[in-house]
């Protein structure tokens, strides 16, 4: 057998270089540096790992166990660790040479790794990582080996294999991705979270949730094999993936939070991010060069702030979309059997309450028909119950568009009869009140008449979170359905016929979404082109709103003396324009008779004999105007009501014989849409018309908008936010806490003379006269007018004499 050199700072000598004395750390230097000429000092190691792993095998067979490990003699696992790190750093210099050593090591790593002593197995895993990073062993060989490091009770060594296995993956995806690697690597990874072994199945899932977590593998299998971990035997293992997913949809909450926060701060410290035409007009035309130059640099460090910010707000926008749950393949098998299995497990209420989340998830995000999870649901709702408001936001997440609301109907009469009534809390009518309105948000059939009247009641409460609950239902039906409201609490609704849906109802699109704004393109143009113009006819140009005479009557009627004003104001103005477009819109429909079909002709003919009527109706009035010479009756006669009827339909009418000309002028755009194929330029166009009929609506509806069902099914519900504005009742600190809060700027109590006494500089007068040197006489003096004065102060408080003691009679 070889001899073995115990320590590595002791000399190695071998022939032909026995003068030189060197330790294993220079040589393995001067090894990298000239590997042709240490062949010999390659061989004597390399024959001393093999020795020393021999020795150590048969100390093994031999059972010479301590209490440390294995091994009786520390100095042969302390010159095998060392040579065995030695190889694997000369490995790449002698690949020849050393081409069995990789296999070797990880063979042994393999067979012993139980019961090797822990620092002896931390270097050989330290070498073999060093292996795989060199590239000479794959990662798809070792990872299995690395996955049964991780199950040892060895932290440090689970910590290491756990951060090699990790950035390894990451490392091989980081340029492009290896499909059919990554795949060899998921299998490995898939088996041992399939097995029964609980330990194994334990750190798989926390690797590919890992790598699923820093988006190395975002793909749907991955997603599917961490979903599927819901069923394994061990309820540890579903509860790592139940927080596992609920966690993931905190993160999403959490990045929101912090981005918005610090997009606030920066908006904050640079004030100049706001960009308007003024300030772009004085970078261009304001100034001396200098100062343009500086203000064009200013100007496009804003755009590059706004640019990353909405760079930032898609990012976030996407980021649900990518939740596990949203890539299953088969979402209702998966819903069917995690129910399944909550009715009939026996864990504790905190694990029930994270399945039922998962469920309702996933319910919404599918919009999947669960039936009997409602009931269930049904069974918890409470208001003492406990974690009430998580329960009620699964609730509300499990509410969709395609579930019947028959299906739903008893889970919301229990919420409205558990939570509002007059003898509840208002704490509780509040979370009552935002839960009906988050499912009336999802599914509107559920509410009916009387119920939402006497929901209504309660915007008159004392409590602000009451009230603020039942003015924000108020908000919602009146856009989704303002004819179940009163009249008075209905207000001015942007679409009084506004209705939803009906259950199964589904508006099947047949053309390009939204190709209708490029046909009605010219109805934006004007109404940016007249920004300061009437409103009253930008109101009746819109297509989309078509609203018969009686409801512009009532408009009418409800706006009170403000429309009236408006239209005294601007009767001059259309009179004139009515005159001059009358000749011109006779022209144009002669021109475009070819070009339209025969039921645009009809219409047409429709409209123009309507115009005729009103243009004839209102030219008295008209020239009245131009005359100057205006009576008192002709006022009067303006402020009626059918006058006022007239001059919106002319007002429409002028609109669109305007439209009409802009067609005829931009009639080579039309015959591109002739022929029914659209260019990019188009879709362009599409989507910047979409953009301002969604500001104009956004407008309209004074910042409320409904979002859509697709919308809503990624939409999370905080149950935090089914809680606001109301006052929980705290506890001593926190009220302490409250009550320093506003004090951190103020100094430490010190009382007035405390302050006087420590102040710096010289005495007072008052100080001084209590130092100041007297005379015996004075003194005396002194003494006898303080004692009168006393005596006088004493006769004047009224104290009367008691008498003497009894034991100085």
């Amino acid at each position: 057998m070889v001899s073995l050199v115990s320590d590595s700072a002791e000399p190695l000598s071998a022939s032909g270089r026995s003068s030189e004395k060197l330790s294993l750390p220079s040589l393995q230097s001067k090894m990298k540096t000239d590997p042709e000429g240490y062949g010999t000092e390659l061989h004597l190691i390399r024959s001393q790992f093999y020795s020393a792993l021999e020795l150590f095998q048969q100390q093994a067979a031999l059972n010479f166990s301590s209490i440390s490990g294995v091994g009786a003699d520390p100095t042969v696992a302390k010159d095998l660790g060392e040579r065995a790190m030695f190889l694997a750093h000369v490995t790449p210099f002698y690949p020849k040479q050393l081409a069995e050593f990789p296999s070797d090591l990880a063979a042994f790593l393999k067979s012993s790794a139980r019961t090797l002593p822990s620092g002896l197995r931390f270097h050989v895993t330290q070498a073999l990582i060093l292996l795989v990073n060199r590239k000479i062993i794959d990662i798809k060989d070792t990872l299995a080996l690395f996955m049964e490091l991780q199950t040892l009770d060895d932290r440090n060594l689970r910590k290491l294999a756990f951060s090699h296995v990790v950035h390894s993956i990451r490392r091989m995806n980081k340029n492009h991705k290896n499909e059919a690697k990554n795949r060899a690597l998921q299998n490995v990874l898939f088996a041992l979270l399939q097995q029964e072994d609980e330990a194994k199945a334990k750190r798989s899932l926390i690797t590919l949730c890992e790598l699923h977590r820093r988006k190395v593998w975002f793909d749907d299998r991955t997603a599917n094999a961490i979903c599927m971990a819901c069923f394994h035997s061990s309820s540890r293992i579903m509860i790592a993936v139940l927080s596992f997913l609920l966690d993931y949809e905190k993160i999403g909450d959490d990045d929101e939070d912090a981005d918005a926060l610090s997009s606030e701060d920066e908006m904050a410290k640079n004030p100049q991010v706001v960009i308007n035409k003024e300030t772009a007009y004085k970078a261009h035309h304001k100034g001396t060069t200098a100062s343009k130059k500086k203000k064009k640099a200013k100007l496009q460090r804003a755009i590059r702030s706004m640019k990353r910010q909405q760079r930032l707000s898609s990012e976030r926008s996407n980021n649900s979309y990518y939740s596990p749950l949203y890539h299953l393949k088969d979402a209702q098998g998966f819903v069917e059997k995690l129910f399944s299995r909550l009715q009939t497990c026996n864990e504790r209420f905190e694990v029930k309450m994270m399945m039922l989340k998962v469920i309702a998830r996933t319910v919404g995000l599918h919009r999947l028909i669960l039936l009997n999870f409602y009931p269930f649901l049904q069974r918890y709702v409470q208001p003492h119950q406990k974690d009430i408001t998580n329960l009620l936001a699964a609730a509300v997440q499990a509410c969709h568009d395609m579930v019947p609301p028959d299906a739903v109907e008893p889970l919301f009469k229990q919420i409205v009869n558990q939570f509002v009534h007059d003898r509840s809390r208002p704490e509780a009518i509040a979370v009552g009140l935002n839960v009906i309105r988050e499912i009336c948000l999802r599914m509107p059939l559920l509410m009916n008449e009387d119920l939402l009247q006497d929901l209504v009641l309660y915007k008159k409460s004392h409590e602000k979170a009451v009230s603020a609950a039942a003015r924000s239902l108020i908000t919602l039906f009146r856009e989704i359905f303002p004819s179940l409201l009163v009249k008075k609490d209905r207000g001015r609704p942007v679409d009084p016929k506004a209705k939803p849906k009906a259950y199964g109802e589904v508006n099947v699109l047949s053309n390009v979404p939204d190709i209708e704004l490029l046909e009605n393109e010219d109805e934006f143009d004007v109404s940016e082109d007249d920004g300061s113009g009437d409103e009253a006819a930008s109101i009746s140009s819109d297509d989309d709103n078509e609203d018969s005479d009686d409801e512009k009557s009532q408009y009418t009627m409800d706006g009170g003396s403000e429309d009236d004003d408006m239209v005294d104001e601007e009767d001059d103005e259309n009179g004139s324009i009515f005159e001059d477009e009358s000749d011109s819109e006779d022209a144009d429909e002669e021109e475009n008779d070819d070009l339209d079909e025969v039921e645009t002709e009809e219409l047409d003919v429709e409209e123009d004999d309507d115009y005729e009527e009103v243009s004839d109706s209102s030219k008295p009035d008209d020239s009245a105007g131009d005359g100057g010479n205006e009576d008192p009756n002709a006022k009067a006669r303006k402020r009626k009501l059918s006058d006022f009827e007239g001059q919106l339909i002319a007002a429409d009418t002028s609109l669109r014989a305007l439209k009409r000309l802009a067609e005829a002028k931009m009639s080579g755009s039309s015959s591109d849409l002739a022929d029914g194929i659209l260019s990019d330029e188009h879709f362009q166009k599409i989507k910047k018309l979409k953009a301002k009929k969604e500001a104009k609506t956004a407008l309209a509806q004074q910042g409320f908008k409904i979002p859509s069902s697709d919308q809503l099914s990624f939409k999370r519900v905080d149950p935090s936010k089914l809680e606001a504005h109301v006052r929980l009742k705290l506890n001593k600190e926190e009220r302490l806490a409250l009550v320093k809060a506003g004090r951190e700027d103020r100094g430490h109590y010190q009382a007035r003379t405390a302050i006087k006494q420590n102040k710096t500089g010289g005495l007072s007068n008052r100080q001084k006269e209590h130092k100041k040197y007297m005379p015996f006489a004075a003194k005396k003096a002194k003494a006898q007018r303080s004692r009168q004065e006393k005596n006088k102060k004493q006769l004047r408080s009224g104290k009367q004499f008691r008498g003497k003691k009894a034991w100085k009679q």
